[in-house]
Order: structure tokens, then sequence, then C-alpha cells
């Protein structure tokens, strides 16, 4: 039965793979590996000291900014819409708003299971969440890079699907003001602005978003504020900056309605939740050092604190209490790379290696509340979470069509941690040396064709108490390990495919409970069991000419239980839930002369199951249709106005906890007007 699946899997990716390569060939120099490029990157004004995420031979993909900061949205996160393979989860309930994922992990906070950057700096909580990306307005990024598989060994924890790093505006002296104003009383001000005179660089962003949303009892208003200061050594042999950034938000939380309330009357909020709301502040510093030793040698020093606030006072349910959720965490870490680039007889050899740390400070309260006010203690947890890793890699290129990257890393966990209410202390899992070897190699099949392959391991640990040994006994971690193979074809100059198959196996996979009923001891991690995800990819990019651009995707992948926990053998073979078995985007952009700009861009993904008995129903599908147009009035003015959700389709976020089941509404037709200025 296994073969029959991903022998029909590969059947569908190669016809896939005719349908989005059938286009005339022509001979072109295949670019920058496996990397699918969508978009403008900024030019960076300095050297970059490390390995980019174009080194690693997978599922990569780099979006540009001047397509990201054009974007009208509520949450940074929403961005990922447009990136090829991602699945965005909204639940659109005040701070806590929504995430993404991909390789069949869904973003609900059962398994957070991407590791994100933000400039370099790991930017998860302690669950794997992604609090600080909303503090990332659109204005002020310059480029995404998305890296999906297991074979990279730059990062260990969180990084058990891939990762995605955000990179910001650094250095120049240009400068964007947008103000936009829209649907659901949405008004919008960004503003950034770069100052470079020799060896310095200054870049200042500020950002405010206020919004009534389109449901009652959802109003929201978010700040950000960000700042880098950067010297640059006149010879060139060494840099040194400081960055922070600083976001807070606000909000009402409009609550879940049931399947039929949803239905009848998307914009309703229910009575329960009157006196729903939250708050989160994240404050990100860092210190940043690099440079070179002698012309083979460059190195790279990274130093942070990650300061992490959520107070949320939430009711899930008609017929459950309020609780009051309270999360205070502090990240301190340091990243050190090194990289050797010597001359030897082979086309190209690169040796990368790096040691990382962080020390986790974490404080995590629960309360049952009235009126948000306090009647119980459900939870007083104190606890602290260290790891240590290292990797190194090389890259080798015997004959200029082939290379191979063979990489090995490892990573150690450390912590305590401490139940407050009883007075008890547990030490983390005895998970000893956490061990991942990678393998990827590339062949140039020709001056227009790129086959590659690659083979990794990843780890999960529990989140929350779930990582501490509360009971006797000991756990390992649970090992991903994945590989994938591909195609990368580019016919002619400007176009650019892709085609992909992959597949993960997780050895023990754990997932948060929800707990949204609020029973004392809730979030603790279940067992899963032994997980197998698969699925193919195909994606394709084309820039015409400077007034044609357009690129689509589409992604099948299943998520299946294949050696249940055996307190739920009911489970094996089923689905797990909330993973859709397919994902798509596309996109359309045509600029006539140099005033106008004409978009139409969309996603969409099918239905999924909401438990892992698969016995309650699909949810959650949907087919979204976006368009713009823009007018530059001069040189330095622009307006535009963007339509989204052009055809008001109906959509939902379903999720099923311990016997309740909830529906958040995703927003309607919804219209929005922009200046912008060049500064």
């Amino acid at each position: 039965m296994k073969k029959l699946l991903s022998t029909r899997l590969l059947t569908e990716a190669i016809v896939a793979a005719i349908a989005c390569t059938a286009l005339a060939p022509s001979l072109a120099a295949a670019q920058d590996g496996t990397v699918l490029t969508l978009g403008t990157v900024q030019a960076r004004s300095a050297a970059e000291r490390e390995l980019s995420a174009r080194s690693v031979f997978t599922s990569v993909d780099i979006i540009g900014g001047d397509l990201l900061q054009q974007q009208k949205v509520d949450h940074s996160w929403e961005l990922l819409m447009n990136a090829p393979g991602v699945q965005v989860t909204q639940f659109k309930m005040g701070s806590d708003a929504g995430r993404f994922s991909f390789r069949g992990f869904n973003g609900e906070g059962r398994i957070n299971a991407v590791k994100l950057l933000i400039d370099g700096i790991p930017s998860n909580d302690n669950a794997g969440g992604m609090p600080y990306l909303d503090a990332v307005f659109p204005l002020d990024i310059s480029a995404m890079e998305i890296v999906r598989g297991t074979n990279d060994a730059r990062y260990g924890l969180h990084a058990i699907a891939g990762d995605v790093n955000v990179l910001t505006r650094r250095g120049g002296n240009d400068g964007q003001l947008s103000v936009t104003v829209g649907s659901f009383g949405t008004e919008d001000i960004q503003l950034a602005k770069g100052f470079e005179t020799g060896a310095w660089s200054q870049n200042y962003f500020v950002g405010w978003r206020g919004t009534d949303g389109e449901r009652d009892h959802a109003n929201g208003t978010q700040r950000s504020f960000a700042g880098k200061w950067f010297y640059a050594d006149p010879d060139g042999q060494w840099r040194a900056g400081l960055t922070s950034r600083y976001y807070k938000n606000t909000a009402l939380e409009a609550g879940y309605l049931s399947d039929l309330e949803a239905r009848a009357n998307p914009k309703q909020s229910p009575d329960y939740a009157r006196d729903d709301r939250s708050e989160r502040e994240t404050v990100q510093t860092a210190l940043h050092l690099d440079g070179t030793l002698g012309t083979d040698w460059s190195w790279n020093a990274k130093a942070y604190q990650n300061d992490y606030r959520n107070q949320r006072w939430v009711t899930f349910t008609a017929g459950g209490a309020q609780q009051e959720r309270f999360n205070d965490e502090t990240h301190r870490g340091l990243i050190l790379n090194t990289t050797w680039r010597p001359t030897t007889t082979l086309a190209e050899f690169v040796l990368d290696a790096g040691v990382d740390g962080q020390w986790q400070d974490n404080k995590a309260r629960r309360y049952r509340t009235v009126v948000r006010e306090r009647q119980a203690t459900l939870r007083d947890w104190d606890f602290d979470l260290d790891t240590r890793g290292a990797y190194v890699q090389a890259v080798i290129r015997p004959i200029d069509a082939l290379k191979i990257v063979p990489a090995y890393r490892v990573d150690r966990i450390y912590g305590d941690f401490l139940n407050v209410a009883a007075a008890t202390r547990a030490p983390v899992y005895g998970y000893g040396l956490i061990k991942q070897p990678k393998l990827s190699a590339s062949y140039d099949l020709g001056a227009t064709t790129i086959a590659y392959a690659n083979w990794g391991r990843t780890f999960q640990i529990g989140s929350g108490n779930g990582a501490y040994r509360a009971q006797s006994g000991n756990l390992s971690p649970s090992i991903n390990e994945g590989w994938e193979t591909g195609l990368k074809w580019t016919p002619v100059q400007g176009l650019q495919t892709r085609l992909a198959y992959w597949e993960q196996r997780a050895s023990d996979e754990v997932a948060t409970v929800l707990g949204v009923n609020g029973a004392v001891g809730s979030n603790e991690v279940s067992n899963v069991g032994e997980t197998l995800r698969r699925g193919w990819d195909a994606q394709v990019t084309w820039q015409a000419n400077e007034q044609w651009r357009a690129w689509a995707s589409y992604s099948r992948q299943k998520a299946v239980i294949e050696a249940p926990d055996p307190s739920a053998p009911q489970t094996r073979g089923r689905q797990i839930e909330n993973v859709p078995n397919w994902l798509a985007s596309a996109g359309l952009e045509y600029a006539p002369n140099a005033d106008w700009t004409f978009s139409a861009w969309g996603n969409g993904q099918g239905d999924y199951f909401v438990e892992r008995t698969n016995t309650l129903g699909r949810y959650g599908g949907y087919a979204l249709l976006n368009l713009s147009a823009t007018y530059r009035l001069d040189e330095r003015n622009s307006l535009a106005l963007q339509l989204k959700n052009a055809t008001d389709r109906f959509y939902v976020y379903a999720w099923y906890d311990s016997g309740s089941s909830g529906y958040s509404p995703g927003d309607g037709r919804a219209v929005y007007l922009s200046w912008t200025r060049e500064l």
C-alpha cells in the first residue's frame, strides 16, 4: 500500500512537471543552485560573511521586498500566503491571530515546526510560536528566505521542517512613507528611512496600525519601532552593529462560533466573549560583528536578547470558563560562525562551521477568571530551557557540474522546571547528544537543468513542561528523518521551474494539548506516535520583461500516523489534524507603462480533518482572489487601490479539542487605498 501511494504521488508530480514546463526551451544558464527567486531583493551594501540559504540544496524560495511591501495585511505572517508550499493558519483572535507552517505540519500550535529568524536572530518563543514576526511590518522587509526540508545544518531547536529568515532594510539613503485606509476601519502608517554616510549607516522604522475588524468585538492597535546602527571598517576588514525592535499589540477577541453561527452571521461575536482581550509586547535587541581573516577566512558573531510578554483573557466555548493566560519569556543567545574558502585543485571547496547557545527564562501562568478577575490558579510555572549546538558542513565541487554538501549537527538540551503551586522541581529529560547528520548533492544536467537530492535529520522535544522529567523514566527526542529529490529547469532568461518530491518520518512525535477547557495540567504534551509526511511541489516563476511577471505553485501533502500511541489505536493510518492535502498560490503582474501597474494574485488550500480519528468531517478549505492597481503620480508619489477576497468567499478556521470545537470566519471582501511617498 505504501509503495502504491508513493508511486501515485510520484506520477502526479511528473504530470505537474510537464504542465509547469511545457514552454519552448532555450539555452540559458541555471542560476542560484536550487533557489527560486520571486521579486526584487535589496542589494546589501557590504558583503555577507556567512553561507546563505542559497547554499542549501533543497526547496529554497526567496521573496523580494517589492512584492511584500505592497501587501495590505493585518499581521505579517499573512505575507506567507504568497509563498510556495506554505500553509497559513488564521485564528483571527486578538494578539494570537495566526501562524504559518509547511511540509505537512499545521500552524495551530500543537507542533511548531519552523525555525523563525529575523535578520539571522532566532525568533521563536519556547513553544516554537512566532510572536516576534508581527513586529516586522511589510514596509521594513527587504526579503524572506524560506528553506523547506531537513538538511539545513545551521539551526537546531524548532527547525523540524525547515526555517524562514526575514531580512529587513539595511544601509542606503532611501526611504518610504506609506499611509493606508480601508475596510473594517483600517488605518495604517509605516515609515522606513535609511541614512548612510561613509562608514556609518542608520536605519529607522516606525509603524502604527489600527482596525475595528470585520467581526464585532475585534478592535486592535499595533505599534512598532525599529532602529539599526552599523559601522563598517573603511578597509572592509570588519563591521559592527546594534539592532533593536519594539512592538506592542492590544486587541479585543471576537470569540469562536459554532459552525452554524459562523455560516449564518460570520460578523457576530458571541456574548460569552464580551470580556475577552489580549495584550502582547516584544523587544528584540542584538549586537552584530563580522569580519575577515586574510583572504580565505571570514567570521560572524551575534549576541541577542528577546523579551516576550503576553497576557490574554480568553473563553473558547459558551460552556467554558474564562482563562487568563500569561507568558513572560526572556531568551538570550550567542551565535558564532566561521567560513574557510581555501584555494584547492577542486572546482570549489568551502568549509563552514558554527556554534550557538540559547538561555531561556520562562514564566507561564494560567488563572480561571470571571470578567478578568482571578478566581483560581490553574498553572504557575517557572522554567529554564538552555540549548547548545554546533555544526560543520562542507561545500565540495570536485567538477564544475557536481556539488556535494556533507554536514553534521549536534545539540544538547539543559534545563530545570519549577511548579510553583506544587513546590516541585524536575530536570529536563536526558536527551543526551542529539546527532543530526545531513547530506545534499546537486548535478548540472545541462546549461538549463539542475538535479538535486538531500537527506537529513532534525529533532523535536516537548514544549512547556513537556520537556521535563516530571515522572520517573526518560524520553528521547523525536527524530525527524527526511529526504527530497527534485529538478530545477531554467529554459529561458527569467523563467524558472522546480519540481520536488519529499518525505519526512518522525520517530515519536509529540503534540501540545491546547487545553481549551482550562483543566489543571493542560498544555502538557501528548504522544502522537510514529508519523510519515510526504508530498510533492511544483513551482514556476516568470519575469518575461519589465512589463510582465507571473508565478504559480501547487503542493500535494499528506501527514499520516503510522504507529500511534498505545492509548489511541483508532488513529492508526489516519491523517493528522488541520493539514490540508493541497496548497496553491499564483499571481500575475502587468505594467503597461512606467505609471501603471495591475496585479492579480490568490491562494488556496483544501479541507482538513479536525481530529486524529478523522470521523468529524473536513473544514477549512478556500480559494481567495486579490486585485490591485497602482498609479505613479510623479517620481516620488504613488496611489494604490487593493481589493482583497474579491469574490467575497466565505471560509473558516476550525479546531477540535477534548470534545469542544470552534470556528473563526475569515475576512470577507475588503478594499484599501494607499499613498506611498519615496523619501
